[in-house]
């Protein structure tokens, strides 16, 4: 699976801005300096198309009329612990679901995934949850709740000390490396895509619901 997701990246850049630093930032100060704010903690969002899921009575016949319930991840929230050497991420959310046929009380079990990635593409783990809801008899919504966690090494989400140093090396004016910038170095780049990890959680859809999502 390709994804594609709406989260912040880990790491930014705000040339020429003299104002204050969020995590994840890396900021030029006052055109002399570099400071790093970079976080150990992942960024934590949904893949594109894989925040909902359509279930068709007939799997063969995915139209309007045929849809026997819809199913939305939302209030994605998350926490990080990195105050040891493997850094802790939990995320939580809210599922809600409304079926079709409201006759009858009804369990339902989705399936959903928790997957963290480095720089972007690299799938370093990925692991399977359930969350299961339940609809009372002439209840057309329901809704539950579910979290997900991961580990990421602190080593790997941190720059080496030489990249470090050497993007938060101060600056004089005058100086020939002050009008250079060290983020636009390809090993300063690389560097700082390797620190970069994500924890995505999505429903976990088989080829054709992936589709219809994408194609809707």
């Amino acid at each position: 699976m390709m994804f594609r997701t709406r989260v912040l990246p880990a790491v930014a850049l705000a040339a020429g801005l003299a104002g204050c630093a969020s995590e994840g930032e890396l900021v030029v100060d006052q055109g002399v300096g570099i400071t790093s704010v970079l976080t150990s903690c992942p960024a934590v969002g949904i893949p594109d198309y894989t925040g909902d899921v359509t279930v068709f009575r007939s799997p063969n016949a995915p139209t309007f009329a045929n849809i026997d319930m819809t199913a939305s991840i939302t209030n994605l929230r998350s926490t990080c612990n990195d105050g040891s050497e493997k850094v802790y991420s939990e995320a939580t959310f809210d599922v809600h679901a409304r079926r079709a046929d409201v006759r009858g009380a009804r369990t339902v079990t989705l399936p959903y995934f928790v997957t963290v990635l480095q720089g972007g593409s690299a799938v370093v783990t990925k692991r399977i949850g359930q969350v299961t809801l339940s609809f009372a008899d002439g209840q057309e919504r329901a809704s539950a709740s579910a979290k997900a966690g991961s580990f990421v090494d602190r080593a790997a989400s941190s720059l080496p000390e030489d990249i470090r140093e050497r993007i938060t090396r101060r600056r004089r004016p005058g100086d020939p490396e002050a009008a250079l910038d060290p983020l636009a170095a390809p090993e300063v780049k690389a560097a700082i895509a390797r620190t970069r990890f994500e924890m995505l959680v999505g429903f976990q859809l088989s080829e054709d619901q992936l589709a219809y999502n994408a194609t809707r």
